[in-house]
């Protein structure tokens, strides 16, 4: 990368924490009302402020989404969306890649100790501390409560940041076992873009661009019983690789 390159994304980065910090501190009366609602509500609340912050954050960003969609896409079903992670921008992408769909995301546990953001992100999402079994077995639980509400979850199969250099790293079990406990559909979705916007080697490194949302086959959970965990998760992990290979992702360095 250039001087200049290195420099224009430092500075547009600066200018990228400050929009996001504005569009917070402008709804923030409007997140302190929904946490004043009952829990399930209130969030259903914040995710509908949230897709408005990123709607807004992306605007002044030159940052362009679109979503393509290789199959049909029910938007009155409940699903266990799953997608790969690999920046700090997959949070505001899954807000605009699921529209007028009511969701709840699996997080990380480290976030909550952000200052103000923290406070709204801990609400809206079922954190959960992958260093402990019994954290996650408690997540999983409160993701399925949520499920029989009508109510679709959304969970990043690889856990953290994947710095493999390949196309997914290793998937955790949770969202598979959701899956089939609760019956429901997994829709997986590709970020093909949000590595290029912002890597996760450096915050420092935002610019504008495209950011592409891919909706791939869902599949069906019907007739799959515990067992069968293993071969949905390798089944969902290929359909995946194959797709982000196809798209030629540039995290990609070596297959």
């Amino acid at each position: 990368m250039t001087s200049f390159k290195k420099i224009f994304r430092f500075l547009f980065s600066i200018y990228g924490f400050a929009v996001f910090l504005l569009w917070m501190f402008i709804l923030l009366p409007l997140f302190i009302w929904a946490f004043l609602q009952e829990p399930v509500k209130g969030g259903n609340l914040i995710y509908k402020f949230s897709r408005f912050w990123a709607d807004a954050f992306f605007l002044m960003l030159g940052i362009k989404h679109w979503n393509i969609y290789e199959a049909p896409f029910d938007r009155n079903a409940e699903y266990i969306f799953v997608s790969n992670h690999i920046s700090y921008l997959d949070i505001p992408m899954m807000m605009k890649v699921i529209r007028r769909q009511k969701i709840r995301i699996l997080g990380k546990a480290e976030m909550n100790k952000i200052p103000v953001f923290g406070w709204i992100y801990k609400r809206g999402t079922v954190s959960v501390d992958r260093n402990s079994a019994h954290a996650r077995s408690k997540s999983i639980h409160k993701l399925i409560r949520f499920i029989h509400q009508k109510i679709s979850v959304f969970i990043c199969p690889e856990g953290t940041f994947n710095m493999t250099h390949q196309p997914l790293k290793k998937f955790y079990d949770g969202a598979f076992k959701i899956a089939i406990e609760t019956q429901k559909p997994i829709q997986p979705i590709l970020f093909l873009d949000t590595y290029d916007r912002l890597g996760y080697e450096s915050i420092f490194s935002l610019n504008p661009g495209k950011c592409r949302g891919v909706y791939l086959s869902p599949t069906s959970t019907e007739g799959l019983t515990l067992n069968d965990v293993s071969l949905l998760k390798e089944k969902i992990f290929k359909q995946m690789e194959d797709a982000l290979i196809r798209y030629k992702v540039s995290w990609i360095k070596q297959l």
